[in-house]
């Protein structure tokens, strides 16, 4: 298997991670990569993300991925939690063990937000084509199943197997439409009263990452 350089971290998502593949589904890697601190001391900083080099295969320099985690990124979060690990470094071992520290109530918010955008995207299409995009409908069922899960439990849901056929269902257009926006008001619901019972912190714990993120860039100089 080949990783960007530097790579802390590389694992699969997506539908595989889902519960929800098929014999035809991508391998979506995502992964965290390290840069050399001195690389930093230069006009020219290294790329805060890099496609490939394999097809479906995205990473994120550990800066920016903290970044877009602590701010609760329903897609970076996924990584930390994902338990299709292809290669982890030390670094990235002491990643994924700190992950809670990124967790809090704004994922309430990211993930209510994602999942109604996608809802209205795919509604707005509806109007203006008659047609629906079903696999877009699918992950916002998803998004609002894992954003009830994480705020009730701490933990972030990757795998909805227990919800399979039904989830491939709306995916291939089987499921009615009237079906799909009343479950999705249900979860919209249960998204609230999951917030309002979270036991979760109201920010994230970033002087955990912080210490984390020191800890990798000092490691980087050597």
């Amino acid at each position: 298997m080949t990783y960007p350089p530097h790579t802390i971290l590389a694992v699969v998502t997506g539908s595989r991670a889902y519960g929800l593949d098929g014999p035809d589904s991508d391998h979506d890697r995502r992964g965290v990569y390290a840069a050399p601190t001195r690389a930093f001391w230069h006009l020219d900083k290294p790329p805060t993300h890099l496609d490939g080099p394999q097809q479906e295969q995205f990473s994120w320099e550990i800066e920016r991925f903290c970044t877009l985690a602590l701010q609760a990124n329903p897609t970076v979060l996924e990584v930390l939690w994902s338990p299709l690990i292809e290669h982890a470094t030390p670094d990235g071992h002491e990643l994924r063990a700190a992950r809670t520290a990124f967790l809090s109530r704004r994922l309430a918010h990211t993930y209510g937000a994602y999942a109604r955008d996608q809802l209205k995207r795919v509604a707005s299409r509806r109007a203006r084509t008659g047609e629906t995009n079903h696999k877009q409908a699918m992950h916002m069922i998803r998004l609002l199943l894992a954003g009830a899960h994480v705020l009730r439990t701490g933990d972030i849901l990757l795998d909805v197997s227990a919800r399979r056929d039904r989830l491939l269902r709306i995916k291939t257009g089987g499921e009615a439409w009237e079906s799909v926006v009343s479950w999705s008001d249900e979860l919209l619901a249960d998204l609230d009263a999951a917030e309002a019972a979270t036991v979760l912190p109201a920010e994230p714990d970033r002087q955990t990452i912080d210490a984390l993120l020191t800890g990798v860039r000092e490691r980087g100089l050597t």
